[in-house]
């Protein structure tokens, strides 16, 4: 849900629609409001729907097409702040819309490529420990800078760079670590099999995220909080419609009635398990929404990161994982990166604050 020039990029060149952005709206103390707010929905629900997906490894499920399925099934709780929170209107964008079939080209393959990584994520859940898997996860940073720069003409600075290394140390250690705090008979090679595949879902997250920043720029032409709501829901419609068939195909879906009856905790709380699951990410989801429609969209990759500061520390106390020597420096190195990005993003508000303040006093003494 990680920019080297957030505010900038969120903006559009033209003047006319900047003026009606969110973000000029709110005032500072409102803006940093929404973004704390959005960013506590965001950690808590990721960090939540990681320890419930392990728990349900942990307590006898082995389907990961419901793993993936429950990453988008709750969808429809989306519906509600898109039917009770009205869409601000955009009367000077002059730019016909889009069509209906390129819209439901761009949101079909989006939303196959989200059910993909939703699989591979599933996957590296399954073979790693929870601290681990969160650990691995924050190279979206890294690959996010790679994707935002070929793909959203953001810049590399002198921060972005230093954080991109230090996050790739940190993926670095955990790669050459002996992993003995993994799951109960995983082997080395299911072991480096779930860290590859983490890595990928990675990838493929910050490289999904691009693509719906570029959306947002150049077909859909506004990035209002109504757009932004109906590209969650129709990817996510899209995700949950080819896990399903995932399911049925592969034939994971014989074994869901035997995984609920041995389930370790009851047939309860394996529903339980995986409702909870499902409402976790779509909680990240109104977060992960939130951000892209005060921020952008690849700033909330960069938060959606800080969850490693959560989830390992959570793991150790719910799972009881082990928190290495060789995991707490890689969770250092990857905090010590996210703290580069939001730096780099404080200078950047700080920058187009100001250009904002000149622009009205400019305006303010040609009309005086």
């Amino acid at each position: 849900m990680a920019m080297p020039d957030s505010q900038e990029s969120i903006l559009p060149k033209d003047e006319t629609v900047i003026e009606q952005t969110q973000f000029v709206k709110l005032g500072r103390c409102q803006w940093w409001f929404m973004v704390a707010l959005n960013i506590f929905f965001l950690i808590v629900g990721q960090a939540a729907a990681v320890l419930l997906g392990r728990f349900y490894y942990d307590r006898g499920g082995n389907s990961k097409w419901m793993a993936t399925l429950v990453q988008t099934a709750a969808f429809p709780v989306l519906l509600i702040p898109l039917y009770f929170i009205p869409s601000s209107k955009d009367p000077l964008t002059s730019s016909a819309p889009p069509s209906i079939k390129v819209l439901a080209l761009i949101y079909f393959a989006l939303g196959v490529l989200l059910a993909c990584d939703n699989m591979l994520y599933s996957v590296g859940l399954l073979y790693l420990s929870a601290s681990t898997y969160s650990l691995i996860c924050a190279t979206q940073l890294a690959f996010n800078a790679v994707f935002s720069y070929f793909i959203n003409s953001q810049k590399f600075t002198a921060l972005i760079l230093n954080s991109v290394i230090i996050v790739s140390f940190s993926a670095a250690l955990i790669a050459v670590s002996d992993d003995s705090s993994g799951p109960a008979g995983v082997s080395k090679w299911k072991h480096i099999l779930g860290f590859i595949c983490t890595l990928g879902a990675s990838a493929i997250y910050s490289l999904l995220l691009s693509l719906m920043q570029l959306t947002f720029q150049k077909v859909l032409k506004k990035e209002t909080f109504s757009v932004v709501l109906e590209m969650q829901i129709y990817t996510a419609l899209v995700a949950s419609c080819a896990a399903t068939v995932g399911l049925f195909a592969s034939g994971e879906w014989r074994t869901l009635h035997g995984e609920m009856e041995n389930f370790g905790e009851g047939r309860v709380s394996y529903v339980m398990t995986l409702v909870w699951t499902a409402v976790a990410w779509q909680v990240c989801s109104v977060g992960v929404v939130g951000l892209i429609f005060v921020v952008s969209s690849l700033f909330s990759n960069v938060i959606s990161t800080l969850s490693l500061a959560v989830t390992p520390i959570a793991a150790v106390i719910i799972f009881h994982d082990k928190m290495d020597g060789v995991k707490i420096i890689a969770m250092l190195l990857a905090i010590w990166g996210f703290a580069t990005y939001i730096y780099q993003n404080y200078l950047d508000d700080s920058k187009v604050r100001r250009r904002q303040t000149g622009v009205t006093e400019s305006h303010n003494d040609s009309s005086a």
